[in-house]
């Protein structure tokens, strides 16, 4: 936030969520965005990931979208997701409804 000149976490949180592709876009529907489709969809070669998040520098594309799923292979300590996105976009779906 001391780089931004106009910098709020109450404006700015949702667009960065966007951005990430992370958020929620209501509109013209309630759409829940999967990280690891987006992932798997827009750094297929996993670049972004190798780059960024060094305990998966040597897990090789496509694992390193869903390294959880190596079993014994996956890096060391490198934890499970901590939500199921399957579930969860389910029941953020319908409490959304309800509040329709």
């Amino acid at each position: 936030m001391a780089h931004l000149v106009d910098g709020d976490v109450a404006q700015n949180q949702l667009n960065w969520q966007w951005v990430a592709g992370t958020g929620f876009d209501a509109a013209p529907y309630v759409r829940v965005l999967n990280p690891v489709t987006q992932s798997q969809r827009f750094d297929p070669d996993g670049a972004y990931v190798h780059r960024w998040v060094p305990e998966l520098r040597d897990v090789p594309a496509p694992a390193v979208h869903q390294p959880w799923t190596l079993g014994e292979r996956a890096p060391a300590g490198y934890p499970a997701p901590m939500v199921d996105h399957a579930t969860e976009r389910r029941a953020t779906l319908e409490a959304y409804g309800r509040g329709r």
